[in-house]
């Protein structure tokens, strides 16, 4: 598989990156909810629920108690290192853990501390539109490979292998945004062989990982040891707001990444640390928001013929429905503002996470309440139809 080499990118790059669509989107929602429109919110992947009850109880306390300042929770690193061998069975030692300002400046931490401006970066197209955005932004090339449903929306080992030249680095997520797929164990440590073979460094964002619907994901550490790995507690732990990830990297490579950190960032939020260490023993509470988010999928997924969405991506982990609305649009920003305006329900437009195929499809996300699942469906179902019929006609 040939692809343009990496001079052909550099000869025009700016840090000119791609603007966030569903922004334009949410802010027409709420632009809607000021009027007094009844909406409901399936643009952003982020949970619908707060940070667990005694994590708020415990920054209650802190807040009460402590000046704070800043400050990296050795409590919290440790407690992390317990949970990457209860959950995976691999060791991790708290060097090698950096706390971060959420997923996002992680990932900027991984690539700037670890590639040099013009490295190739591969990922798949769709992705996730920061992956793009940063390589991009940090002068790096990004190289998306069209990944369809053949492999699941995701890279596969035989698609590196046929990237020539091998590219510096890849970028996997799984499961995935915004597909939610999952990539299995014996393809991850396929990809891992391939990319040792080849001298591509990995880095896995795993920021969805406790949110699988079907087999339990794995993390790439399981298959290469000197993979970097971005998390969040963000997602499963339902703490978006809270602005807390965090960041392992091979030992070697630990002062560096300490050192970015705190050139660039300082530390992660003192509060949220404190919180984190508490949400990560409030499993009952976490694993209610997974059971919500399973009857939602299913909800979705029954109701999905009627809306006439019979091509998407199987979503077996995340909170996403990646669905192919070819046959009623080829404009899919134009077509999620106008089913917001039409129906108060919200949706993600494809070219957000693939600027070239993207135009076809929307992502819905479903992390929200089943009553609003519930009547999101009701209010689609017309619209989908009408849709379909004005598209016939």
């Amino acid at each position: 598989m040939a692809f343009w080499p990496a001079s052909h990118y550099l000869c025009g790059m700016s840090a000119e990156i791609d603007p966030f669509y569903a922004i334009s989107v949410s802010g027409l929602a709420h632009r809607l909810k000021a009027e007094g429109r009844s909406i409901i919110h399936m643009e952003f992947g982020q949970p619908s629920t707060g940070a667990p009850k005694a994590a708020i109880e415990a920054a209650h306390a802190v807040l009460d108690a402590e000046a704070m300042g800043y400050w990296e929770s050795a409590p919290l690193k440790a407690r992390i290192c317990r949970h990457y061998a209860e959950t995976y069975g691999v060791t991790v030692e708290p060097s090698q853990i950096t706390l971060t300002c959420g997923a996002s400046p992680a990932l900027v931490l991984a690539l700037s501390a670890t590639f040099k401006p013009g490295d190739v970066i591969a990922m798949a197209r769709p992705g996730y539109v920061a992956y793009r955005n940063n390589v991009k932004a940090l002068h790096m090339v990004p190289l998306e490979i069209p990944c369809g449903p053949e492999t699941r929306y995701q890279l596969t080992a035989d698609l590196l292998a046929r990237i020539e030249p091998a590219p510096a680095g890849v970028i996997l997520a799984s499961p995935a945004n915004p597909t939610g797929t999952v990539i299995p164990g014996d393809e991850l440590a396929a990809i891992a062989q391939i990319c040792r073979d080849r001298g591509i460094r990995i880095i896995s964002d795993e920021i969805y990982h406790g949110l699988s619907y079907a087999e339990p994901t794995h993390s790439m550490l399981e298959y290469e040891p000197q993979t970097i790995v971005v998390n969040s507690f963000s997602k499963y732990f339902s703490m978006a707001g809270w602005r807390l990830g965090w960041l392992i990297v091979p030992k070697a490579e630990a002062s560096r990444a300490v050192a970015y950190m705190g050139a660039l960032f300082l530390t992660a939020p003192s509060l949220a640390q404190h919180a984190a260490l508490v949400a990560m023993d409030s499993r009952d509470e976490l694993e209610g928001h997974l059971a919500t988010y399973r009857r939602n999928r299913e909800l979705l997924l029954e109701a999905l013929p009627a809306l006439g969405l019979e091509k998407i991506a199987p979503p077996d982990g995340a909170f996403y429905i990646w669905a192919d609305v070819g046959r009623l649009t080829d404009d899919s920003l134009s077509f999620c503002k106008q089913l917001l305006q039409d129906t108060g329900v919200a949706t993600a437009p494809g070219i957000d996470f693939d600027p070239v195929d993207g135009r076809r499809f929307i992502r819905m996300s479903f992390a929200v309440s089943t009553l609003e699942i519930e009547e999101a469906i009701r209010r689609l179902i017309p619209w989908f139809e009408q849709a379909r019929a004005k598209a016939a006609a």
